[in-house]
């Protein structure tokens, strides 16, 4: 199986977070749409709760890369799409739950005015790349 190679930025400018400034992969590209914290009936989990939140955004997550035939070690990219970048820790806590320290893939942080639904505190997107 070939895995992603984290490459060091250039001049040596390290993260200023736990993810990596750049992620090459080959294989099949994989694309998962905008996770927000939603469970398997439809139901809003931890309304006002960013931890909750977040949890439940990786546990889909978890499940939208399964069905694909992949798992978290198979994500290049985050993007994670806050209404508060003050609910940045809880992203990070989640996914340190789900990800060991040398499979940080690339990620974004992006403040946004609102999302589609008002209860709605984040919402995170992944790309993997399986091996071909």
């Amino acid at each position: 199986m070939s895995e992603p190679t984290r490459i060091p930025a250039p001049d040596g400018v390290a993260p200023a977070a736990h993810y990596s400034h750049v992620v090459m992969g080959t294989g099949r590209f994989v694309a998962i749409s905008g996770q927000v914290a939603l469970d398997e009936n439809g139901e809003l989990v931890g309304e006002g709760d960013p931890d909750a939140q977040a949890r439940q955004i990786f546990e889909n997550l978890r499940h939208c890369l399964a069905a694909a035939g992949a798992t978290f070690d198979n994500v290049v990219k985050f993007t994670y799409f806050l209404t508060d970048t003050a609910h940045l820790p809880a992203i990070r806590a989640a996914r340190t739950a789900h990800l060991a320290d040398d499979r940080l893939p690339a990620s974004s942080a992006v403040q946004v005015a609102a999302l589609v639904r008002p209860e709605f505190l984040m919402e995170v997107e992944a790309f993997a790349v399986l091996p071909e």
